[in-house]
């Protein structure tokens, strides 16, 4: 997660999971915390998909929707999920998936 001020400069950048080449688990509440902590006013999401692979999958659309929801109601929003492999980069904002 990488946390922004208002004027979008970096915070800071927080590791909340990792985990094997299938996948790993996210928890909001880590998200959150991080930006709660660091004063945020928006964030920044990414993972990378070790198969070079950039399209998300179903769960990444979906955990990308529950966190834009939460941040709404804590007035943190998401502003774009980044999947990142050697290929390159998805952004999902860019793709309408948010």
């Amino acid at each position: 997660v990488m946390l922004l001020n208002r004027a979008n400069r970096v915070l800071g950048v927080y590791l909340v999971s990792s985990g094997g080449v299938a996948g790993t688990i996210c928890d909001p509440k880590l998200v959150f915390q991080a930006a709660l902590k660091a004063n945020a006013s928006t964030l920044i999401l990414a993972h990378n998909h070790p198969s070079g692979n950039l399209n998300p999958s179903e769960a990444d659309i979906k955990l990308t929707r529950k966190l834009v929801e939460a941040g709404k109601l804590l007035e943190l929003p998401v502003c774009d999920h980044l999947i990142l492999s050697e290929e390159g980069y998805l952004s999902m904002a860019d793709e309408g998936l948010m």
